[in-house]
């Protein structure tokens, strides 16, 4: 590890708030990956007629159990549990045993329910539990702007790479073309595209991608046109180098620290408008675990808080550990910060 990185690394860490905003993230990221394994309405092993199931990653037929039918076994239906326990079985659930689609049927009031030891954060206006849809929700919102962030700094780099460097009529030409992309209007087009096809999580990513690739723009470009006249880029030039490996072997990394410090806000800036887009409906499929979603029924059921309530702290948790990781990260590339604070 370089000296450079090194120093950056340990001004992270002294950045307590943003250390550990980074670890508490990670965790609460890491279980939301075990998604299935935390709250689902299979258990995760069956012990039955000497054999082990494993109904969280395979499904498997109710004749498997001695039931009637020759369809996908459902272990919360009574009778097969009778099946299992009469054949001395056993069954080892996950700590909900609800997913994110699980209708609770037994409800002691009408949905949406409040909070009791069966759902703990209470149930939607369908029955389904809020704890279980928080939880995919939540994987779902980082994955989204996980992949969104990573693909649109791509694409950002390598256009604001190629405005600085060429400069001139390319330059021009790109700002154009730039000022007329970032004019269109995204939420109509959403909502045109909305009505022609069914949006999921593929097609929102790619309709974003249409646009956020704009914010890493300047900032590259900015870096590209000061860097290009510097004296080791003129003699890597001067050498015979290829404007691609001067591009990105010289000039490239001097951008990258400005680019790093930029990339959790658009992260941050992903979810919130995924959750913009499930809450006026125009984001995933209806069903899909949103926090978006979430907001909307807290909207509409005034009467029951605890919707409205959960969709607030959790984003409000989520957003501001993404914040102070962001700070964080802008502080550990700030070359005068890391100088100040060994001085």
């Amino acid at each position: 590890m370089t000296p450079i990185m090194q120093r950056r690394l340990a001004t992270f860490r002294k950045n307590r708030r943003g250390y550990w905003s980074f670890w508490i993230f990670l965790v609460l990221f890491s279980l939301s990956l075990c998604a299935e394994l935390i709250a689902n309405n299979k258990p995760i092993v069956v012990g039955f007629n000497s054999s082990l199931y494993f109904p969280v990653f395979k499904d498997y037929s109710e004749l498997e159990f001695g039931g009637e039918f020759d369809i996908a076994t459902d272990y919360r239906d009574p009778f097969i549990q009778d099946l299992i326990a009469d054949a001395n079985g056993w069954m080892i659930w996950p700590l909900l045993r609800y997913n994110y689609k699980t209708i609770n049927y037994d409800l002691p009031s009408p949905a949406p329910s409040p909070p009791s030891l069966q759902n703990w954060l209470g149930t939607d206006d369908q029955g389904r539990d809020v704890l279980a849809r928080v939880i995919y929700g939540f994987r779902i919102s980082v994955l989204f702007a996980l992949v969104l962030t990573l693909a649109s700094s791509v694409i950002g780099v390598a256009a604001g790479a190629v405005q600085g460097y060429y400069g001139g009529k390319v330059d021009l030409l790109f700002q154009r073309f730039i000022e007329i992309w970032s004019g269109l209007p995204v939420l109509f087009l959403l909502i045109i595209l909305a009505s022609i096809v069914e949006p999921n999580f593929w097609w929102l990513l790619g309709i974003m991608l249409l646009f956020s690739w704009m914010s890493l723009v300047d900032v590259v470009r900015a870096e590209f046109l000061r860097g290009r006249n510097l004296e080791y880029v003129r003699a890597a030039r001067a050498l015979g180098l290829s404007n691609r490996l001067i591009m990105f072997r010289h000039v490239l990394p001097n951008a990258m620290v400005a680019t790093l410090t930029f990339m959790p806000f658009i992260f941050n800036g992903s979810i919130v408008t995924l959750t913009a887009l499930d809450f006026l409906g125009f984001g995933m499929p209806p069903g899909s675990p949103s926090l978006g979603e979430l907001i909307a029924q807290g909207k509409e059921n005034l009467h029951a808080p605890w919707l409205g309530l959960t969709a607030f702290f959790s984003l409000s948790i989520m957003l501001t550990l993404l914040i102070f990781i962001g700070e964080a990260v802008r502080d550990a590339f700030n070359p005068r910060k890391g100088f100040s604070d060994q001085h």
